[in-house]
């Protein structure tokens, strides 16, 4: 089943329980899609790569959002953005723990024989290529600068 259908079925039921949280996250979702099949073209159908960038960029947009208003000492505005990560993130693979990236990443190193900061840009561009939708950005190039340093 397409993340297209999975979000209307989705939405669907989060009208029928009156759900806001869930059915402002899926609109969000539903509206990030299709701007994202405007842009490649009226006909072209959404790579499911391309869909899981788009809903790893929104959740990210919903976590750095959350972390602005805690900042600010707004726990009440940072709620909501952190409920509706939490629903768009159940349309994304699983993530690997921090263990398993350090492994793949180790290995990535070993493989190409990469050595100091200077070799960091190949050794990411690599990692980022191969955990595409498995981990995010941030957590590989913590990773990656440890493990190169």
């Amino acid at each position: 089943m397409s993340l297209q259908v999975r979000i209307m079925d989705d939405i669907k039921t989060a009208m029928k329980a009156k759900d806001t949280v869930t059915l402002e996250s899926l609109r969000a979702v539903k509206s990030a899609l299709l701007l994202a099949q405007t842009e490649s073209g009226a006909k072209e159908e959404v790579s499911e790569e391309d869909e899981i960038k788009l809903l790893q960029r929104l959740v990210k947009q919903r976590k750095d959002s959350a972390a602005i208003y805690i900042e600010q000492g707004r726990p009440d505005l940072a709620e909501p953005e952190i409920a509706q990560a939490a629903v768009i993130e159940k349309f994304l693979p699983a993530q690997l723990s921090e263990a398993e990236v350090e492994t793949i990443v180790a290995k990535i190193i070993a493989d190409n024989g990469a050595a100091g900061m200077a070799a960091m840009g190949k050794v990411m561009g690599l990692a980022s290529a191969e955990l595409a939708g498995k981990a995010d950005g941030k957590t590989i190039s913590t990773i990656v600068k440890k493990l190169l340093t």
